[in-house]
């Protein structure tokens, strides 16, 4: 990893990487030092959504925003962290992102792709007026606990199905937010989707331009192609990675993207896949996306 690099990582314990989540030491160790990075995001995925009394879920994102700011934030001036919010309640997830917004550590505010209706409603509004208000993005990690089927069709059986469709939950959170008119009430918002994969996004794009073309009148909020608002404000981190054998197939879909400022570097740690400091990108990548993924592309959608 080039020197100045921006990562994300998740602040979670997994047995196989002990203590991670609760040792700077290790942190600065694996990570931080080892691969040079001059900011890291910290993402702490705490299933606040799962909590049906609103009072207490706000109390613990707030016990989780100042754990964050002070056993993580104050003491590694490379450290950035994500506002853990309700979504269960919107309007007190605002109160939250306002108490932080002003705080140099937090660049974002993180929301579970599994949420009980899709993000775009306008339930969730409150949520993104107070991050652009904050100048803050909007990270959707892989998590939540909605109680709705992790698929279209029902419960699977298994986990290898639930993890799988994952993607799913993604690629329905971009088109509700393109479709019900998040990005054209709020155009100076960026949203991160992150632990997503990005393989998929070149398909739906092709999708939803050319059903959109007829069904427009539906949607006159929606001005131009759904592509080209993607583009300009959605954001995906490059892991989990979905890498074929063969890696110039990689490299034709991130040029099928149209667009080399949506892919954002990321660790994936301390997860047990995360990466170790070889082969994180695929070769054959012009240098300069190799930048724009490495660094360029978070500075542009982060305030740091």
């Amino acid at each position: 990893m080039a020197e100045g690099g921006v990562g994300t990582i998740g602040a979670e314990r997994y047995p196989k990487l002990p203590g991670p989540s609760v040792d700077l030491h290790l942190l600065r160790d694996r990570l931080l030092d080892r691969w040079q990075a001059r900011y890291a995001v910290l993402n702490c995925g705490l299933e606040i959504s799962s909590l049906h009394n609103e009072d207490w879920a706000l109390a613990m994102a707030r016990a989780v925003n100042d754990w964050l700011a002070t056993e993580w934030l104050a003491h590694d001036t490379r450290l950035r962290g994500s506002i853990v919010v309700p979504p269960q309640s919107p309007g007190s997830a605002a109160e939250e992102i306002d108490r932080l917004g002003r705080h140099p550590g937090f660049v974002q505010v993180l929301l579970p792709v599994r949420a009980e209706t899709p993000l775009g409603k306008r339930r969730y509004w409150p949520i993104y007026e107070a991050a652009e208000r904050n100048r803050l993005a909007v990270g959707i990690f892989a998590g939540g606990t909605s109680g709705n089927p992790t698929t279209p069709v029902g419960w699977p059986s298994y986990y290898l199905e639930d993890y799988v469709s994952y993607a799913q939950a993604f690629q329905a959170q971009v088109v509700s937010l393109v479709s019900e008119g998040v990005f054209t009430k709020y155009p100076r918002l960026r949203v991160v989707l992150t632990e997503g994969g990005f393989t998929w996004l070149p398909g739906l794009m092709w999708r939803f331009d050319k059903n959109w073309k007829g069904l427009r009148r539906e949607v006159p909020w929606v001005d131009r192609p759904p592509s080209q608002i993607i583009r300009d404000h959605v954001r995906l981190t490059t892991q989990p990675l979905d890498e074929p054998d063969d890696p110039k197939h990689l490299v034709e879909t991130i040029e099928q993207l149209g667009s080399d400022e949506l892919l954002m570097f990321a660790t994936n740690y301390p997860h047990w896949q995360f990466d170790s400091d070889e082969g994180v990108l695929p070769s054959g990548l012009p240098r300069e996306v190799e930048h724009r993924i490495l660094a360029g592309n978070a500075h542009d959608t982060y305030t740091f």
